[in-house]
């Protein structure tokens, strides 16, 4: 991977594939309400998190940020970059794949690390997995956002989503392409992790920034639905559902 170049910033030939087949489909099946774009830093090393509502969160992510700005690389779980084609268009954009619940996960993070240090964008979703709140919630997350923020000393930026589960609801494969569905996102200011600054290694310390940084996201989400969010987030760790996969079709098992 090389520094970030081009416009949007990060562009690359991966970039341009995708963006060329997907952004034009994603124009005519939404109706887009994009808030503070002003808020998303147009260079420089950045780590977006946001919440897992469906299947298509990340290509929306991705427009918001592409279509202001920033071209980012995600942490994507590593069965997506399996599929013929798309996946070799992940790997152009180099995207980077993980191996949920294994070793592997901080292999993606030192890769991401060293992006972040090249100057790029990268986007993330800390819950780890669609979420399981029965309201569509975002859940408490896994550190590796904060972790990696605070490795690489990269601002740590929320964007809120809320929509995208009306064109595809979770875990499901039918898609409702139209009418357009109305999706909304919302960059936030930068998470103050100072409290935590040097505290990486500190699993107790991760857990609490962690923490503090879902419940800011829970609440920009609650501004999009326009109501609130809950006061106790939904703890997969806490339940007996499984940490990855269609839980729903599991539980029928």
């Amino acid at each position: 991977m090389k520094p970030p170049s081009g416009k949007p910033l990060g562009l690359n030939f991966g970039f341009r594939i995708g963006a060329g087949v997907l952004i034009p489909i994603l124009k005519l099946i939404t109706k887009r309400t994009w808030l503070n774009v002003e808020k998303i830093p147009k260079s420089g090393p950045v780590v977006f998190y946001s919440n897992h509502v469906s299947y298509i969160d990340a290509f929306v992510f991705a427009h918001y940020l592409f279509e202001n700005g920033r071209a980012p690389r995600f942490i994507g779980k590593e069965a997506v970059f399996r599929i013929p084609i798309f996946g070799w268009i992940l790997y152009k954009a180099e995207q980077i794949p993980v191996k949920r619940e294994s070793n592997s996960a901080a292999v993606a993070l030192s890769e991401a690390i060293s992006a972040l240090k090249m100057g790029h964008a990268i986007g993330i979703y800390p819950e780890g997995t669609l979420t399981r709140d029965q309201n569509l919630w975002p859940m408490s997350g896994k550190t590796g956002a904060v972790r990696l923020a605070l490795a690489a000393g990269a601002p740590l930026i929320p964007v809120a989503q809320w929509g995208d589960h009306k064109i595809l609801a979770p875990y499901s494969k039918i898609l409702k392409l139209f009418p357009p569905k109305p999706i909304s996102l919302m960059c936030g200011d930068p998470i103050d992790l100072s409290k935590w600054q040097g505290k990486e290694d500190d699993p107790a310390a991760m857990e609490e920034a962690t923490g503090y940084a879902m419940r800011i996201l829970a609440d920009m989400v609650g501004q999009l639905r326009n109501e609130p969010a809950p006061s106790q987030l939904f703890d997969l760790r806490k339940s007996d559902l499984p940490r990855t996969g269609n839980f729903r079709k599991n539980k029928r098992r």
